[in-house]
C-alpha cells in the first residue's frame, strides 16, 4: 500500500508540476487548482530548488514567476483573434496594472480610462490622439486580457464596446492581490529596457544550474551554441542526472545529442505550439523543412579526434521562395486562399513557426560567439532584432534538430 501511495502522490505532484508550467496564472475554476493548493509548499520548494522559480499560492490564485529567458526568446500575448499585441497594447497594458494597484475596490470603465491617461502624461508617454479608434482598439485589448487574468471582473456593463464608443461604460471590480503579482520582476530593477531584460533573464544564485534548465523546460531545443562557455560545462556533466529528475517530476523525456538537448513529451500536451500540425501553416513548414533537410542536410562529422557537430547549415538565397512557390502549385487547392495568394504572407508565417520550434534561425551571432556577460546580452539582442517577423535579410540557418523531420528513403 506505501508503493502505490507514493505513486500516487508523485503522480499528483507531476501533474502539479505541468499544469503551473503551462499556465502561470492559475485561476480557481481550473480543474488543478485544488491539486496545487494541496501540494502547495512542496511545489514552492521544488520550484524554487530546481528551476529557481518562485510560487505563490492563495486562496483566490496560484502565481509561478518564471525568470525570461533574454530578448528574443519570450512568447508574446495574443489577442483573441490570434493576432500579437503590439507594443501599444503593451503600454496600455503596463500603465493599467500600475492604476489598479492603487485604485478603489469598484471603479467605472470612464474613470479608469481616465487614471491610465493621467498615468501615461505622470510616465512621460505621449499616448497622441486617446480618442483615435486604433487608441481605444489598444486600450480595450489591454482591458480584455486583465479580464481574462481575472483582475478586473465587468458586474455591470462592458468594455468590450469601449473600442467602437468612447462613451461606453461599465461597473468593474478590481482584483489588486491578482494585479501585484502580475509582474514577475520589478520595473524598478533596470533604468533601461535593455537593463529590465537582463535583469529578468537572469539566473540568480543557481547560476549555470538553473539557466539552463529553465532553456531546457520553456524552449523546444537548447543547442550547445545558446549556452554559455559555463553552460555548456554544466550541461555536459549534469545531463544524465538531469535526465531523471525531467522524467521524474515533469514527465518530459531528453534527448540528448552532441549539438544540443531537448524534452519531449509523451503526452504531447505542454506546449502551446502543435507541430507537425494542422492548417496551412503548420502543412506547409513541415513539408518545407523535409525539402530543405534533403538539400542542405550535411554529411556526418567523421569519426576523427575533435570532430565538431554540425549545429546549423545556411539556407541559400532564393532557395526558401523556390521550395514554397513549389508546394504551392502542388497544394493549392487544399491550402487557406489567403497564403496561397501571398507569397510573402506564406513565408513569414512558415519561417515564424520553424524559427519557433529552433528548427530554423535567423542568420545572427550566436551566444557561443561572446566571451563576456555583455557580449552575451549584445549577441542575444541582435538575435532578437534580426528574428523579429522572420523576415531578416540576413537570411536563415537550418538547425539540427530539423534532421528528425527528413523524409525516409523507401526501399522498392
Amino acid at each position: 500500500m506505501a508503493d502505490t501511495h507514493d505513486i500516487a502522490l508523485a503522480a499528483e505532484r507531476r501533474r502539479a508540476v505541468r499544469t503551473l508550467l503551462a499556465v502561470p496564472l492559475l485561476l480557481p475554476e481550473h480543474d488543478e487548482f485544488p491539486l496545487v493548493r494541496r501540494h502547495a509548499d512542496w511545489l514552492k520548494t521544488w520550484f524554487a530548488t530546481f528551476l529557481g522559480y518562485r510560487l505563490v499560492v492563495e486562496a483566490g490564485f496560484a502565481r509561478l514567476f518564471k525568470a525570461g529567458l533574454g530578448p528574443g526568446a519570450g512568447r508574446g500575448l495574443t489577442r483573441s483573434t490570434g493576432a500579437p499585441f503590439t507594443p501599444r497594447m503593451y503600454s496600455y497594458l503596463t500603465l493599467a496594472v500600475a492604476v489598479l494597484l492603487t485604485s478603489a475596490e469598484q471603479i467605472l470603465l470612464s474613470q479608469l480610462v481616465a487614471d491610465i491617461r493621467a498615468a501615461a502624461v505622470e510616465a512621460g508617454i505621449d499616448l497622441g490622439d486617446v480618442d483615435r479608434p486604433a487608441e481605444r482598439r489598444a486600450l480595450g485589448a489591454a482591458l480584455r486580457q486583465l479580464i481574462a487574468w481575472r483582475v478586473l471582473v465587468e458586474e455591470q456593463g462592458s468594455v468590450a464596446g469601449y473600442a467602437d464608443d468612447g462613451r461606453a461604460e461599465a461597473l468593474l471590480t478590481v482584483d489588486r492581490d491578482i494585479a501585484a503579482h502580475l509582474l514577475a520582476t520589478p520595473l524598478s530593477r533596470a533604468d533601461t529596457p535593455e537593463g529590465f531584460l537582463r535583469s529578468a533573464s537572469a539566473a540568480g544564485p543557481g547560476g549555470a544550474r538553473h539557466a539552463v534548465r529553465r532553456r531546457l523546460v520553456e524552449t523546444p531545443v537548447v543547442y550547445v551554441d545558446d549556452l554559455s562557455a559555463a553552460e555548456r560545462a554544466w550541461l555536459r556533466r549534469e545531463q544524465r542526472r538531469d535526465e531523471r529528475s525531467f522524467a521524474e517530476y515533469v514527465g518530459l523525456q531528453a534527448e540528448l545529442r552532441a549539438e544540443g538537448a531537448a524534452l519531449m513529451d509523451p503526452d504531447d500536451d505542454l506546449s502551446d505550439i502543435g507541430f507537425p500540425g494542422t492548417g496551412t501553416v503548420a502543412q506547409a513548414a513541415l513539408l518545407c523543412v523535409e525539402a530543405l533537410v534533403a538539400a542542405l542536410r550535411p554529411d556526418a562529422p567523421t569519426a576523427r579526434s575533435g570532430a565538431t557537430p554540425v549545429i546549423g547549415v545556411p539556407v541559400p538565397e532564393g532557395l526558401l521562395d523556390d521550395l514554397l512557390a513549389d508546394l504551392v502549385e502542388r497544394h493549392h487547392r487544399h491550402w487557406a486562399a489567403a497564403y496561397v495568394d501571398d507569397p510573402v504572407l506564406l513565408r513569414e508565417a512558415v519561417t515564424g513557426l520553424l524559427v519557433q520550434m529552433r528548427l530554423m534561425a535567423p542568420a545572427a551571432p550566436t551566444v557561443a560567439d561572446a566571451e563576456d556577460d555583455d557580449a552575451v546580452a549584445a549577441a542575444r539582442a541582435v538575435d532578437a532584432r534580426q528574428g523579429r517577423g522572420c523576415t531578416t535579410p540576413g537570411g536563415y540557418v537550418l538547425l539540427a534538430a530539423a534532421a528528425r523531420y527528413a523524409v525516409l528513403e523507401r526501399s522498392m
